[in-house]
């Protein structure tokens, strides 16, 4: 009987602990119960949410006639509407009433105007990215700071890029909204390559052409067709050579490897000169030497050989 009683002593004790009121935030008392309630009400929409999510996006991949960055922006908002939701719910099952956290409303709203503007200003930048889908998973894109990559996941906070070395950085959302972004695969699975190089003066064009475009065609990247042509640009009389453009066109497994593109471009075009007989010329300077001024410039390697 006496173990009885303590054991109920005890768990009073415990009760008295967690229910005991720390502070008041207007009517409600916070205690350590409320706390643990609290987390709990986080944890439980959190992974609910992320559950609807996970299956929109699996239902969305089912659906072949539905475009997948459609799919994915719908399975972000609605995991933000029903973590929402959730939370909401929760604090009223709790008793707790919402506009008792006015006062805390308050306190957040001078909090993100001095501190978190950032934060919420990317949380915003987000859900604008994730309507509006001008950028999407799978986009290859540029942005100002010169980052350069495909697009993996857009966050509540960040976006993920990965680059073609497969370093993963992770991208304020607001730099999306708020600065220029150069999209490599936005609206069309195409796009046009300049690839400059020059020759020396003196040189044969139609056969400078010939050969540029021969080495266009054997590359693989190479896309012809009656909208998209291949062409050789003269672009510019140079200090020490003739300046051409090689225009291409190229297709979605090469604009996401602008670098290895070009290079595979320049090595083409480095056989097909050659074989041509054309010459690649490098910078030359002309040094003239005025006859008055020779003995001037004699004088020192006299004096140091006396």
């Amino acid at each position: 009987m006496n173990m009885l009683t303590s054991l109920q002593h005890m768990v009073q004790q415990i009760v008295n602990i967690l229910q005991f009121p720390w502070f008041h935030v207007g009517h409600v008392a916070v205690s350590l119960s409320l706390i643990i309630g609290l987390v709990l009400i986080l944890m439980v929409p959190w992974y609910l949410a992320r559950g609807v999510e996970q299956a929109m996006v699996k239902a969305g991949r089912r659906r072949p006639l539905i475009r997948q960055p459609t799919v994915f922006a719908l399975a972000r908002i609605s995991r933000y509407f029903v973590l929402a939701i959730g939370v909401l719910l929760g604090l009223n099952l709790m008793g707790i009433d919402l506009t008792a956290f006015a006062l805390l409303g308050g306190a957040i709203g001078i909090g993100i105007g001095l501190g978190l503007q950032n934060v919420f200003s990317n949380f915003v930048s987000g859900i604008i990215l994730l309507v509006e889908q001008t950028l999407k998973p799978g986009d290859f894109v540029q942005i100002e700071s010169g980052t350069r990559g495909a697009v993996i996941e857009i966050g509540m906070r960040y976006t993920l890029i990965r680059t073609n070395a497969s370093v993963d950085i992770i991208v304020p959302n607001s730099e999306f909204t708020s600065g220029r972004v150069i999209s490599w695969t936005h609206g069309s699975e195409y796009r046009r390559m300049n690839i400059p190089f020059s020759v020396a003066y003196g040189s044969d064009k139609d056969k400078v052409r010939t050969a540029a475009l021969a080495a266009a065609r054997n590359v693989e990247a190479t896309v012809e067709d009656a909208e998209r042509e291949t062409d050789v640009w003269f672009t510019k009389f140079g200090d020490s050579a003739l300046e051409f453009n090689l225009v291409v066109w190229v297709g979605p497994n090469s604009i996401t490897r602008p670098g290895a593109t070009t290079s595979k471009y320049l090595w083409a075009l480095d056989d097909a000169l050659r074989a041509q007989g054309l010459e690649i010329p490098f910078p030359q300077r002309d040094l003239h030497v005025r006859s008055g001024t020779l003995p001037v410039l004699l004088e020192p390697v006299r004096s140091a050989q006396a």
